[in-house]
């Protein structure tokens, strides 16, 4: 049985929270992959937060365990919500507007093979990032 101070994993899953958008903000550039998995660790960690501060909120017993879950809200209001997420969401806005772009300026008339796969490649790709970019709007209606 863990220790109340590791409830659910707390403090293995809050290190790992913090390597992730630490790593993330000295990026310049992260993939899709990358955003997923900050946001799914975000939402991970906010959720366990969440239900222990529910159940264990006023009890003596388990002040340092509130003291940890104080430093991981500190950590996501601070890194995540006022620089990350609002990197994240540029980011993701640019890019679609570049694949807009990029698609427009592709001539109808006379397409080529080449023309046509890479037109579809840029759907594709705007695809995965429009769908990402609503995965994250996701985190601003339920968590922030």
């Amino acid at each position: 049985m863990r220790n109340s101070d590791d409830v659910f994993g707390l403090n293995n899953e809050s290190q790992k929270l913090e390597k992730i958008i630490n790593t993330a903000l000295t990026k310049s550039d992260f993939s899709i992959t990358e955003i997923i998995e900050v946001y799914y660790q975000v939402m991970n960690v906010s959720s366990t937060v969440t239900m222990l501060k529910q159940q264990f909120s006023g009890k003596d017993e388990h002040t340092s365990l509130l003291e940890k879950i104080q430093e991981i809200e500190i950590i996501i209001s601070e890194k995540f919500n006022s620089v990350l997420h609002p990197q994240v969401m540029k980011k993701l806005s640019n890019l679609i507007e570049n694949y807009m772009k990029e698609l427009q300026s592709i001539s109808t008339e006379h397409k080529l093979k080449q023309d046509i796969e890479k037109e579809a490649k840029i759907y594709e790709e705007l695809r995965q990032v429009m769908s990402t970019k609503e995965f994250v709007k996701q985190y601003d209606k339920v968590f922030v």
